[in-house]
Order: structure tokens, then sequence, then C-alpha cells
């Protein structure tokens, strides 16, 4: 199946022909670096992430440009709120969006580039708007014409008599529905000088002219959340239209991360920060509960639905890993051989990223490879466990990979704590096979209990039994008291 993306534009799918052959370009709209960010404001660079990995897993040539929105309205409130430099808080809030994408293993654009670096190119940009009678200047603004401006409103379905910016009238407005390129100099604000006077660009012009900048005036992709639809993403098209340039062929909108059915937002007072999450869940497991659903779909969030998730990358690791030791490999290094990926894989995201769909295809290989491993078939177990980490790479979440190896569930430290830790489990263990081989069940239920206790799992395997620390088990206290040994087995030890 060749590639199909629902565009938003034609409400369709459509097969993805690059612009160039063996390239593709794409665009998604960064972060406002107003706050720290919440697990909504990630969502949009995980699902992408995806969308870039599956482009390059197909021999294309990705150049991914990721904006920040470093001087804005909400910036320069927030910073003067908290009485700090508008420059300082956009520069502490950007780092610390770096710092989450970077958690997430969210690969870094190709650039990144921040709109009070790029002033020149949106005053050239304006400039063509006006010159080609779409835009106008008055005292100091800069304003776009939606009533001169062809096929506005195609992208979110607004009519024009119906219009509302959502933004103030504006000194010299000549039409409510005009929307600001350029903001006039106001006191105590930012400003920089322009053709029309010392001033501050608008929100949408500023993607128009970074997104042409360095993908040209005609790409392929243009991706961010569902929210930016309108008027963000309407308006960039808008101006781009306006200044004559094609922009993008394709539009792709991630759906949202909801709590009780409502947005993640602030005004709401439900914000999740990443930082916060990740006290709950390993990152890796953090990534997996953002991109399991559809990208165009609502994740309606909750502990118990994160928790879920968590078990489920568990499962996916936890047989990757027991592989790689069964294999007398050492843990948490990426040695298993690339397999092929399995032809139900490939079609379920081709079509339209359907991760859902692609991940039960990957569960279903990690039932699979158990059941090799529990029969003994180490040979098939490591033909699925290499297919499987095929699978999880375009993910993003390979367990074995230069980014998750260090943080796997079975990874050994070298610190005196950890390897004490291990002493101490091996020594029950090998008690626990010494009962088992005298079929003294009792006292083999009873250290696979403590040890579960604990939260310590154990695993028997043809080479013996192995243990992994159960990340999401809470330690319930033990009175002091130990069983007494019976006669017969118990437990299913036997």
């Amino acid at each position: 199946m060749t590639l199909r993306i629902f565009d938003t534009a034609t409400r369709e799918l459509r097969e993805f022909k690059p612009l160039r052959e063996g390239h593709a370009s794409v665009y998604l709209c960064g972060a406002t670096v107003q706050s720290i960010p919440h697990i909504g404001h990630v969502r949009s660079g995980v699902a992408f992430d995806i969308l870039r990995n599956w482009l390059e897993a197909k021999g294309l040539d990705v150049a991914f440009v990721r904006n920040v929105t470093d001087i804005d309205d909400k910036i320069l409130n927030k910073a003067a709120e908290h009485q700090r430099p508008w420059w300082e808080w956009a520069s502490t809030h950007e780092r610390a969006f770096t710092w989450a994408y970077d958690q997430l293993g969210v690969t870094p654009p190709s650039v990144e580039p921040r709109a009070t670096g790029h002033i020149p190119q949106m005053i050239e940009y304006m400039q063509r708007i006006i010159d080609n009678g779409k835009g106008y200047a008055a005292d100091g603004n800069v304003y776009a014409q939606p009533t001169a401006i062809e096929n506005y409103g195609f992208l979110s379905g607004q009519q024009l008599n119906e219009l509302d910016q959502g933004e103030s009238a504006g000194t010299g407005k000549r039409d409510p529905r005009d929307f600001t390129m350029w903001k006039a100099a106001k006191p105590g604000e930012p400003s920089w000088d322009s053709p029309w006077g010392p001033g501050r660009p608008g929100w949408h012009i500023e993607c128009s002219a970074m997104a042409t900048n360095y993908l040209g005036g005609e790409f392929d992709i243009h991706c961010g959340g569902l929210d930016l639809q309108f008027p963000h993403h309407e308006n960039e098209a808008a101006q781009a239209s306006a200044a004559g340039d094609g922009f993008a062929q394709y539009w792709m909108h991630n759906g949202w991360v909801t709590m009780s059915g409502e947005k993640m937002s602030k005004s709401l007072g439900n914000v999740l920060s990443v930082p916060n999450v990740l006290t709950l869940v390993r990152p890796v497991e953090l990534r997996y509960y953002l991109g399991s659903a559809h990208y165009r779909s609502m994740l309606e969030y909750s502990e118990s639905a994160l928790a879920e998730a968590a078990a489920g990358y568990q499962r996916i690791e936890k047989f990757i890993v027991r592989v790689a030791k069964e294999a007398d490999e050492e843990p948490g290094v990426a040695t298993l051989r690339d397999g092929l990926l399995p032809a139900t894989f490939v079609d379920n995201l081709d079509d339209d990223l359907a991760v859902p769909k692609a991940l039960a295809i990957i569960h279903d290989s990690v039932r699979a490879g158990n059941k090799a491993l529990a029969a003994g078939d180490l040979t098939e177990a490591r033909e699925i466990a290499s297919r499987v980490r095929g699978m999880t790479a375009i993910l993003g979440v390979d367990p074995l990979s230069q980014t998750w190896r260090a943080g796997t569930l079975a990874q050994r430290s070298d610190d005196a704590a950890s390897r004490a830790l291990d002493a101490l489990v091996q020594e029950d263990l090998a008690k626990r096979a010494e009962a088992r081989a005298e079929k003294n069940w009792a006292v083999a239920d009873d250290v696979r209990d403590r040890l579960k206790a604990a939260g310590i799992e154990v695993t028997d395997g043809p080479h013996g039994a192995t243990w992994s620390l159960n990340q999401a088990h809470e330690i319930e206290p033990r009175e002091a008291t130990s069983k007494k040994p019976s006669s017969g087995a118990t437990k299913g030890e036997k």
C-alpha cells in the first residue's frame, strides 16, 4: 500500500506524493514558550515524530522544521505577571520544551527557527502581500484582508459573513474580519524597526515566513494541533496565498489530550506537566501512551489509562530483554539483528498512520515470541524479537535503542546497591531452584511470593529463572511470619 494521509483541507485520504522525488518537507507548528509544557503540548511532537520515522523508513530524505514562538501576547503577559524580562521568560520555557522533547525521545528537527530571529523575512513577506493588494498598513499596524484572498476558509470551513478572528479591533483596521500581521509598538513592549514603524510580528505571519524561508514557497506537509486549524493555520495559508506561494500540499492535525472530555488547557486548570507525569511513569512509557492512540483521535487522560499503557509497553520490553538474555547477549545492548517489517504493519502505517492497529500486531508478535521461549525455541524467538524491534523503532519505543536501553527494566547499573540487590535475589532464586528440584513446592511458593510482594517478578526459562523489577508495583507491608511447609503442591509451582 502506498502511504495515504488524511488531508484536513480536502477532508479525505490522499496518496502522498512528495514534490521532490526522494525527499519530504514537513513543517510543524511548535511551542509558544509561555509556560512549562504539559502532555497535551508534546503529543504533536510524538505524533509527527512517528510520521517522520515512517517517511524515513520509506527511503525519503526528510527536512523537518519545527518553529518556536518566542514573542507573543501570552509570553509578554506571563513575564509581566512574574516580573521577569520577556526574553528570559521565553528562553526559560523554550529550554523546558526542549527537555520534554528530549525526554520523550523526539528526534530534534532539521532546524528549529525562533520568531524573533526572522523579523526581516516577515517584513519582506508582508511587503509582498501589500504589493499584491491583499494587505495594508494603518497607524503602524499591518493587516491582511480575508475578503481579498481567494479561497479564504478552505482549511477550516469558515464563512466570510460569519468570520470572527478573535482579536481586538486594532487602530486603522478597515474591516473587523481583517487580521493583524504587524503590531505597532506599545510603551514598555519589545519592538523592531520596520517600514511601517517600530512594532512586533503577529502570530500568523511568523509561520508563513519561516516555513517558506526553509522549505520553499511550496512544500509537502504542514502539521499541528487541531486547535490551530483556525485562526492560525487558516491565516498562515491565506498569507501565503496573498504573497503568491503555493504553501503546504497536505495538512495534518492531531487531536487533543482531554480530561473529562475537555481539551487540556491552563484556563481549565487541568494541566498535567511533563515533569509531573514523569514521576508516575518512565519517559518511554509516556511516549508509548501519547503515541498509542490514532493521531487524529482525542486521547482521554486518566492515571489508570496511563498505567495500562505502561504495562502494555513493559510486556513488549520484557520479551525483548528476555530474548537478549536467553541468547547470552549483554542486556541493554541492541545486538539483535534487524528483521523485515510484517506486511500488515506496513499496511496499517500506510493507512494514515494507524498506530493502534500497528500496536496490535506488535503485541500479537510478543505473545507468539513468548510461546516460542516457553517451548525452548530460541531461534524462532529471536526472529520474532527482531521484527518487534523493527516495528517499535518506527514508533520510537524500541527498548534496546540508543535512546532507551539504559532505562530498561532489566538494566543493571554498577552501583553497590544494585549489586547487593542482585546478590540477594540470586540467593533466593537458588533456594527456589533447589526446592523445585526436591519438589518442595511450599518453599518454592514462599520464595516466589516474597519476591513478588517486594515488586520482583520471576520468569522461568529453559536456562533457569531470571528476575525483573515491576516499576508499577506498590510494596505492601507483610507480617513477620513464615509459612509452614506442607506436603502438597500449591499455587501451580508443580
